[in-house]
């Protein structure tokens, strides 16, 4: 009986030990997270790529060393969020740390941050990254034109009234114009790269049927909202976002 105490002894205190290995892991994982900032708000095209790296840049005479990275394709307008893990365990006491970002447009790399960001040993988590384009490189443009003449498919993700048509008309100059299905609209439009950004919408007040008006009002509305453009060339949409990159208004060219 003695012995087999002994043994149940020795196996508590083993998964206890590995209980406390385990919780020690977990412990030295660590998430660095926040956002590359491009304070020029380019739009970015699609074989756009970030690349954050946390790096051992102690001596000043020799080339830094990586500690961890994390590269990927951003999904929406800058700010660019980011996370990146690694051991803190490899931080070592009188070392110092950065992290550097980057982004890369096809083989060629547009922007970079310019300053030092620090990573301390239990410091802050959340760090922000502004980074700048290189000096030479042609700004990214957004494809196509948002100019033309529209037909609205879907208004923040409601759909539209199939016999009902919602056509919106951009001129080269901003000028807006078109019909919400019933009415005339008119108005301006300001828009500079792939931003944009509509000025009040006048529009004739004919009466017509409550879903006709109900739509034409929501389809307001999402212009007053819109902050960016973007254009699918290959499909001949035309999508207009809010200021998170959310799709709210889609519009096929007519």
């Amino acid at each position: 009986m003695r012995q087999i105490g002994f043994r149940l002894a020795a196996i508590a205190v083993a998964l206890l030990l590995v209980g406390a290995n385990a919780v020690a892991a977990v412990a030295a994982t660590r998430t660095l997270h926040g956002s590359v900032i491009d304070r020029e708000r380019m739009a970015l095209p699609p074989d756009a790529r970030v690349e954050v790296q946390l790096l051992d840049v102690s001596l000043a005479d020799a080339p830094s060393r990586t500690i961890a990275r994390t590269s990927f394709r951003p999904r929406g307008p800058v700010p660019i969020p980011y996370r990146l893990r690694f051991d803190e365990a490899r931080l070592k006491p009188r070392h110092s740390y950065g992290l550097r970002a980057t982004i890369s447009v096809g083989d060629r790399l547009w922007f970079t941050s310019t300053s030092r960001h620090s990573v301390e040993i239990g410091g802050p988590d959340r760090i922000d990254i502004p980074v700048q384009r290189l000096g030479g490189q042609a700004a990214p443009r957004p494809a196509g034109s948002p100019a033309g003449r529209w037909l609205a498919e879907d208004i923040r993700r409601g759909g539209v009234i199939d016999y009902l048509q919602t056509v919106l008309e951009i001129g080269p100059n901003g000028r807006v114009s078109g019909t919400g299905g019933c009415n005339r609209m008119s108005g301006q439009a300001k828009i500079a790269g792939d931003t944009i950004r509509f000025g009040a919408i006048a529009s004739t007040r004919m009466a017509c049927t409550p879903a006709a008006m109900n739509q034409e009002r929501k389809f307001i509305a999402a212009l007053e909202d819109v902050r960016r453009w973007r254009v699918d060339p290959a499909r001949g949409k035309l999508i207009l976002l809010d200021g998170r990159g959310n799709s709210i208004v889609v519009l096929s060219r007519l």
